[in-house]
């Protein structure tokens, strides 16, 4: 079977597909990747738009919904810490592919360590690409949420071996979901960074935090 870095043009067309799909039709495992093609897991890093339960225990924030009514309507109406009445995107998208129905946050204390083959959330809600952002709600910052990657490779080439962890990394759906955080709050409601820049600039500061991430990611 082939994988997705066989085929490098076909990784951001499907991005947008997964998720004009996810949005347009809510229906289970429906998505048919191009043939031989294989998406063994999700790896999601981003603000609360995707976060899936990390603040929980980051007694720092103020950003938590660790209680009701969230999770009204998920299963058995419990609050899971996703900023959502039941799934987020990251549920959705992982759903979708027909990898699992829930993504699970890397940060859950009850995380099973089989689940790290199918992919775990990073994201941290009240983050930003804007380290003052993440700094301002005490969020985990894009760069700790690196940091979590780092350490998520080393778990998962204790459980599958090298070799597997290569090939999930290499052909695994890699999410980035920020932005919001720093236009709201840090740009418009605090107005910190206007001092430094007018929005157009901080328009391309915000770009430039976002390439360089990948390029280490």
């Amino acid at each position: 079977m082939k994988s997705l870095s066989s085929h490098p043009h076909l990784l951001p067309c499907l991005i947008r597909f997964i998720t004009l799909f996810v949005v347009c039709c809510k229906t289970k495992a429906l998505v048919k990747l191009p043939p031989n093609v294989s998406v063994p897991a999700v790896l999601v890093f981003g603000d609360s738009i995707v976060d899936t339960g990390n603040n929980n225990n980051n007694l720092l924030t103020t950003a938590r919904c660790n209680f009701k009514p969230y999770g009204k309507d998920f299963k058995e109406g419990v609050p899971t810490g996703r900023f959502s009445n039941g799934k987020v995107p990251s549920d959705l998208i992982v759903e979708e592919l027909g990898i699992k129905e829930f993504l699970p946050a890397y940060l859950d204390p009850n995380l099973h360590p089989s689940e790290l083959a199918t992919g775990v959330c990073f994201a941290s809600g009240g983050a930003g690409y804007d380290p003052l952002t993440s700094q301002t709600s005490s969020a985990i910052s894009l760069s700790g949420q690196l940091d979590l990657f780092k350490e998520y490779i080393g778990k998962l080439k204790g459980l599958v071996g090298e070799n597997r962890a290569n090939f999930i990394l290499a052909n695994g759906l890699f999410l980035v979901v920020l932005g919001s955080n720093d236009i709201s709050n840090t740009y418009f409601l605090s107005r910190i960074r206007q001092v430094q820049y007018d929005f157009p600039a901080y328009a391309d500061f915000m770009v430039s935090s976002a390439s360089n991430f990948l390029k280490v990611c």
